[in-house]
């Protein structure tokens, strides 16, 4: 926690003060160690979708840890775009960034059993949204009327729900192994468990780092568990570079209507996410509203990091929330304190077997750790919901927004006679989902008839015209 030897009250909640260097450093580190595992899962969950995601024998392997190495470099030169700002590019505030959870159930369905070769694609979609996303920093103060709790939490908790799957998938030993004897054994369980387990006693029972680096520490013994058992081959750390700079164009670029179409939409939620974030760091760092300038030099630093990313082969990065709740924990509002974690990222991103060793993580193993964390991406989701005013206007918008967009993500094959383009992102869950929930909630009148309007309170009648327990909206 933050105290006197860290600076006065008044030079905590400055984002210009830099506390002194011995105590900068491990704070930094902090940062690094609370979104470094949810930094470059991303990256492990799109090339396994891909088909190069594990086993190191595989040639298109030397990929994935490209791929891991550029999350962390890009995910470290965003965050300093961010905290050191480069004219309007950047809120000159601690925001931390990394790759996105939100563009998966996007990306997954482009790359899904297609290879390597996907991922141009992929880069192309990228690209073009991050662009786009920089381009809202002009209007995003403007639009935040169409994007209410009612529509961000459906959208969070549609993320959440559409990634838990790959997470029980990893936890059974991997959607490869499906259909084998392997596939859910006691053993790939087992590892999966330990890494649960591990990670919720320190979440709850433990304080200060033990508490915030839980899901690292749960892999860590996870990662003993499954060494221990024989399931972790370092042949690839011994085959990697020592040092790498990132090559541009790396998966080459692609650009397709369902990758731009998805992108564009995601990186419309995404931007409003990272004016969530950044009110967040204010009002729990310095107890103040965002400025304009801030919100906007966020949204830009955020797109143009992603659309540069794109250019050498990482996936979009936004701002962590997790850093945003680390800021208020600690009461440290120095963004310089976040530049240094920055440059730790950026130093790992540099060297390859840093990538390599991450990749010897054993699939069941990192499916403990998403468990937890797509899990908590549904929780914050229904968080936000909890602000709502769930009448029977808003609890229509959701009903449909959420029976639409889960029930095309759980049964594609209902759009099978739909060319690829449109397939792709109706089937995703989360931009029907969305699209629905936007345009209902800016059509349907605010206020409609009384009965239409009531408040509704735990399934019951409220102040005797609202919905039974069962009744149907």
């Amino acid at each position: 926690m933050a105290n006197q030897a860290l600076g006065t009250p008044a030079q905590l909640r400055d984002p210009n003060y830099t506390p002194p260097l011995l105590k900068a450093i491990p704070l930094g580190v902090q940062h690094v160690l609370a979104m470094f595992v949810a930094n470059v899962t991303p990256a492990i969950i799109v090339a396994g979708a891909a088909g190069f995601g594990f086993g190191s024998g595989s040639p298109d392997f030397p990929n994935l840890i490209y791929m891991i190495q550029m999350s962390m470099l890009f995910a470290g030169l965003a965050t300093l775009l961010q905290t050191i700002t480069f004219g309007p590019v950047g809120a000159g505030l601690p925001i931390v960034q990394g790759t996105s959870f939100a563009f998966l159930p996007i990306m997954i369905p482009l790359v899904a059993g297609k290879g390597v070769d996907a991922m141009a694609a992929v880069m192309g979609g990228i690209l073009v949204g991050g662009l786009f996303h920089a381009a809202l920093g002009t209007v995003i103060g403007r639009i935040r009327f169409a994007l209410p709790p009612l529509v961000t939490g459906l959208v969070v908790t549609m993320i959440g729900l559409a990634l838990v799957r790959v997470g029980v998938q990893y936890a059974a030993g991997g959607v490869p192994l499906m259909g084998t004897e392997q596939f859910g054994n006691l053993q790939s369980w087992s590892i999966a468990l330990v890494v649960i387990l591990v990670t919720l006693s320190l979440k709850f029972f433990a304080r200060g780092m033990l508490s915030i680096s839980a899901v690292l520490i749960g892999l860590i013994a996870g990662y003993i568990v499954a060494l221990m058992m024989g399931k972790v081959s370092f042949g690839a750390v011994g085959t990697a570079a020592v040092f790498a700079l990132p090559n541009p164009l790396h998966f080459g670029l692609e650009f397709t209507a369902a990758a731009i179409i998805g992108f564009l939409a995601m990186s419309f939620v995404s931007a409003v996410e990272t004016v969530g974030d950044v009110a967040g760091i204010t009002k729990g760092g310095a107890g103040r509203d965002a400025t304009d300038r801030e919100i906007s030099g966020a949204t830009y630093a955020d797109g143009l990091g992603t659309a540069v990313s794109g250019l050498f082969g990482a996936l979009p990065n936004t701002s962590f929330s997790q850093n945003v709740g680390l800021i208020a924990l600690t009461g440290v509002m120095s963004r310089h304190v976040v530049t240094i974690g920055a440059i730790f990222l950026i130093l790992a991103g540099l060297f390859p077997k840093v990538g390599a060793t991450i990749s010897t993580v054993p699939i069941e193993v990192l499916g403990g750790g998403v468990i937890v964390m797509f899990g908590m991406v549904v929780a914050a989701g229904i968080s936000m919901l909890s602000d709502v005013q769930w009448n029977r206007r808003n609890m229509v918008i959701f009903a449909i927004a959420l029976s639409l967009g889960l029930g095309l993500q759980l049964e594609p094959s209902a759009l099978q006679h739909l060319s690829d383009t449109p397939r792709v992102l109706l089937t995703s869950g989360i931009l029907p989902a969305a699209a629905i929930a936007i345009l209902l909630n800016l059509v349907l009148p605010q206020e409609l008839a009384a009965e239409a309007t009531e408040e509704v309170s735990g399934g019951h009648k409220g102040h005797g015209t609202g919905l039974k327990t069962g009744e149907a909206p």
